[in-house]
C-alpha cells in the first residue's frame, strides 16, 4: 500500500518512506528497517525523517527502541482503495508533469 496521493508530491526519499510506514501499518518500523528498505544514504534518511516530523506526517516513539509511525491521515483508507493495478510509468511520468 502506498501513501495517500497528496503526499506523493514530497521528495522521493520522503515517498519512499512515508510507503514503507505505511505498508507495516501499526507495527511502525526502527530507523535501520526504514534504511534497509528506503535506497538512500543514512544522511538522506534522517534529513527525510526531521521533514516529515516537522510537518506532522510521523511520529516517533521510545519505549524498548525507537519505532516511526505514519501518521493517520496519510495511510489511505482501505476502503477507497480499488482493485485496479497502479498506473505504469507512464502514468507516472504524466502525473509528475501535471498532465
Amino acid at each position: 500500500m502506498a501513501a495517500k496521493p497528496e503526499y506523493r508530491d514530497r521528495p522521493d526519499v520522503e515517498v519512499a518512506l512515508l510507503d514503507a510506514l505505511v505498508d507495516r501499518g501499526d507495527e511502525g518500523m526502527t530507523v535501520l528497517e526504514l534504511r534497509a528498505a528506503v535506497d538512500a544514504d543514512i544522511d538522506a534518511i534522517e534529513e527525510a525523517l526531521s521533514a516529515l516530523k516537522a510537518d506532522s506526517l510521523i511520529t516517533v516513539e521510545s519505549q524498548e527502541r525507537v519505532r516511526v509511525y505514519p501518521h493517520d491521515r496519510v495511510v489511505p483508507d482501505p476502503d477507497e482503495q480499488t482493485d485496479a493495478a497502479p498506473g505504469g510509468l507512464v502514468d507516472a511520468v504524466r502525473d509528475r508533469l501535471g498532465l
